[in-house]
């Protein structure tokens, strides 16, 4: 039996066993292998870092899309930056939204998980209401003239072509292109291990926006603690939404869960110790 060995971390690591390969390359941009393992399903990995796995990456998506989807509670228009597994887009598109521009660099990561993990993506790629765009996030958020309810970054680590959409300059261009009352949701790492790049990225937001924050979700794969999803917005009241108007929300939306529901949506925001005084 080979192992995929993951090392985020100086003094810590995670193995997964390889139970078959079934792709393995290199993309425009980074190194990719798609691969079964007997408890997570089917793995992708970019650079030697697992991007998504079949069996948890529900969690990770859910919470991104859901939790500011249901406090904003009537948003039309929807950027996500990255996300090529297309698992994000799913989950967006079970809202009524009007459309989702979604912006991948590596048109790579968008075949390989058609091709390989179609479960993933669904026909989201194929729906109506989606744009693809391949191309640079951090140059589409500066330019573009187009306005949205909600941005949602699903990046990589800030290493290598990741490494700009952790910066103020990338933040202050996100929410110029946020409408009134708009929310930014961020991929923020796990702060027992990446506290540095959470505490970074909540100060660039307090400088820019008028609420700043993060929430927490438990994905098995992303080890050594719980993830922290970045949380920016021109409207401190949509933090604060009661269960009641979620539950309703939800209700409504006819949504099936197997991560989120309301309960966990507000206590999400409820921090350890260690991450308040980490982001103070």
């Amino acid at each position: 039996m080979s192992w995929f060995v993951e090392q985020l971390h100086k003094h810590a690591r995670q193995q997964l066993s390889i139970d078959e390969v079934l792709y393995e390359g290199r993309t425009d941009f980074q190194d990719l292998i798609v691969f079964r393992n007997g408890t997570f399903g089917r793995v992708m990995a970019l650079d030697g870092a697992v991007q998504l796995t079949e069996a948890d990456e529900f969690a990770y998506h859910e919470m991104m899309s859901h939790v500011p989807l249901f406090a904003h509670g009537s948003a039309k228009d929807v950027l996500i930056i990255g996300g090529g597994d297309g698992g994000l887009l799913r989950e967006v598109l079970r809202h009524p939204v009007e459309r989702v521009t979604e912006v991948e660099l590596d048109a790579g990561v968008v075949e390989a998980t058609k091709r390989h993990m179609p479960f993933i993506c669904g026909d989201a790629f194929e729906d109506p209401r989606t744009d693809l765009v391949i191309g640079d996030g951090a140059r589409y958020v500066a330019e573009t003239d187009n306005r949205f309810d909600v941005i949602l970054v699903d990046s990589t680590d800030p290493v290598g072509p990741g490494e700009v959409l952790f910066s103020r300059g990338f933040y202050a261009d996100c929410k110029r292109c946020l409408k009134p009352g708009g929310v930014l949701v961020t991929q923020n790492g796990v702060p027992f291990m990446q506290g540095e790049e959470l505490r970074k990225s909540v100060g660039h937001f307090r400088e820019l926006f008028t609420d700043a924050a993060c929430y927490l979700v438990s994905v098995p794969t992303y080890v050594n603690g719980d993830m922290a999803l970045g949380w920016a917005s021109l409207d401190p009241a949509l933090r604060q939404v009661d269960a009641g108007t979620l539950r309703a929300r939800y209700e409504a939306a006819g949504l099936k869960t197997r991560y989120y529901n309301p309960e966990i949506h507000v206590a999400s925001f409820a921090l350890p110790n260690y991450i308040k005084d980490l982001i103070r």
